[in-house]
């Protein structure tokens, strides 16, 4: 049975595996090594279990804990190659071998998954998503993007479960402290999903097949897990979806491990 787990996040850090008992794949590590090291406990699975690390863009809440990890478990890094030449900036020490750039809309595997790559709209040198194949099923994870492209719907489209952005609530981020520009750089096409954004691809993606949904990278300031999930929830059951049958629909936050 594949495990998709959200062991951790938040706009102030992600990080998620994929395990189908014989492979296990993380998809960032934005935080500390032995946070990623407790959460793996929690699942009996053993840091040096892990046979690579994919990376979806190079800001600090998605990659701070890669350098310790990489180098104290030996684990294969994979990212595109703007994306990698930032990671080598702040983890220069990490060993070449594990080092393995891949390209946009590529296709690759590592031990029995079968993974693909696609771009994301982001503020970043070039964000990308990720869907894994593993026991004939398909699971995505897209987070860090500013609006919803054609290329997140056709890749995520069909997947079993997926890890989707619900980052903001429109009103409390227009209405709170943050600065104006930063404001604008969250609510452009290049900043993050809100609520509603996010309502509407986990009702497309309900309508192609997915029955299980996680919203994650919740903001801390400018969004409650209620609100993300009642979003969602909502614009679900008034295309006729039942919560809780028809799809399964969870929030993954700071500090608690998801089970999507």
């Amino acid at each position: 049975m594949v495990k998709f787990v959200a062991l951790y996040s938040s706009s102030s850090g992600n990080c998620t595996l994929i395990s189908d008992g014989d492979t296990n794949i993380l998809i960032d590590a934005g935080i500390s090594a032995s946070k990623i090291v407790a959460a793996l406990d929690q699942l009996n699975i053993s840091p040096g279990e892990i046979d690579a690390l994919l990376v979806t863009h190079e800001h600090s809440d998605h990659i701070c804990g890669l350098r310790v990890f990489s180098r104290k478990y030996n684990t294969p890094i994979y990212a595109n190659k703007a994306t990698m030449e930032h990671v080598l900036i702040s983890a220069p020490d990490v060993a070449l071998s594990n080092v393995h750039v891949i390209s946009g809309q590529s296709s690759f595997t590592i031990r029995s998954m079968n993974i693909k790559a696609f771009s994301t709209p982001h503020d970043s040198a070039a964000s990308f998503g990720y869907v894994v194949e593993a026991e004939g099923k398909k699971y995505g994870i897209a987070t860090d993007t500013g609006t919803i492209t054609k290329a997140m719907l056709t890749n995520l489209a069909g997947c079993e479960a997926v890890l989707i952005e619900s980052n903001h609530d429109e009103a409390m981020l227009k209405n709170g402290p943050y600065p104006y520009a930063l404001k604008k750089r969250i609510l452009s096409d290049s900043g993050h999903l809100s609520n509603e954004k996010c309502a509407w691809l986990a009702t497309q993606l309900a309508i192609w097949g997915t029955k299980r949904i996680a919203l994650g990278h919740l903001s801390e300031q400018n969004n409650t897990p209620d609100k993300a999930y009642e979003a969602s929830k909502h614009l679900l059951e008034s295309e006729g979806y039942r919560v809780g049958s028809d799809v399964v629909l969870k929030v993954a936050q700071k500090s608690e491990i998801c089970i999507i």
